[in-house]
């Protein structure tokens, strides 16, 4: 076993370092031998990565838990059960998509069982996570915006470009890998639009407001030329480097000016476009 593996899954012991705690994340129950075989079989025979299998094995752990409360064995848990066990994670608040992880794990298990003949059937074939019903998308008022895009400093080359990234993403819709791949070339100001590459590598052209042009434009003369070194790609957008852009450093610039406007912590890109939808409906 290495010593990552140690490291995560090792019992108490203050002296042990671990990784950030995930929130959704159960620690792994030790003394499992019964799942052994099958996280073997996951690494060896269906080649899944370390990460994976010790989400497995995280999940497998819960359901053992589940068998010892109810007092039963995990292989002789019964098709109502599993559900109860499914239930039971979604009214714990665990991430829908992490109840999904879980789901396939407990189906995987089972279906291991029955082709190495220790089960004559699988309870857990068509198992399926309860759908729960779905938030209404978050958007931020136009108050919130304003304040948002007030945040950077337009005396500086970064906060010239700062601003015209938010104001583009605000006034377009586009997703973060669209916005920090666009091209000085993809932009025609004097039509009012841009040419955007999507999933797929298809194209479409997106209207840009006035107020996002402006911007963009005084970030072309007098931003870029700063950021920009000989090695620079094409990228409308550079780092402090000269680099292009990532979509990791798009979402730092965010929270960044989310923390300096004061507004709600759970403020994403995908917030501030839906923003955008939401205002573009209100004024019709």
């Amino acid at each position: 076993m290495s010593k990552q593996r140690r490291q995560i899954l090792a019992p108490g012991g203050s002296s042990v370092k671990r990784r950030r705690p995930d929130p959704d994340a159960l620690p792994p129950l030790p003394g499992l031998p019964a799942f052994d075989a099958y996280l073997d079989h996951l690494r060896v025979e269906r080649r899944l990565s370390e990460n994976t299998v010790e989400s497995y094995a995280r999940d497998l752990g819960r359901l053992a838990a589940h068998a010892r409360t109810i007092g039963a064995g995990v292989r002789d848990l019964d098709r109502a059960q599993l559900e109860a066990f499914v239930r039971g994670q979604l009214s714990d608040g665990l991430a829908p998509r992490s109840v999904a992880r879980s789901v396939a794990a407990v189906r995987g298990y089972f279906r291991y069982l029955v082709k190495e003949g220790q089960l004559a059937r699988n309870p857990a074939d068509d198992l399926r996570a309860s759908r729960p019903w779905p938030s209404l998308p978050k958007y931020l008022s136009p108050d919130d915006v304003d304040r948002l895009l007030r945040q950077p400093d337009p005396a500086t080359s970064l906060g010239l470009r700062d601003r015209a990234l938010l104001e583009l993403l605000y006034a377009t819709g586009l997703r973060v890998s669209e916005l920090v791949g666009l091209r000085a070339a993809d932009i025609n100001l004097s039509a009012g639009y841009l040419t955007c590459t999507g999933k797929g590598e298809k194209q479409r052209l997106v209207p840009i407001g006035d107020q996002a042009a402006t911007w963009v434009q005084r970030y072309q003369r007098q931003g870029r030329p700063v950021l920009a070194r000989d090695a620079s790609p094409p990228r409308l957008f550079l780092n402090a480097r000269g680099g292009a852009l990532s979509r990791v450093g798009f979402w730092k610039i965010l929270k960044r000016y989310v923390r300096m406007a004061g507004l709600r912590h759970d403020v994403s890109p995908h917030v501030l476009r839906h923003s955008f939808a939401t205002h573009v409906g209100l004024k019709g």
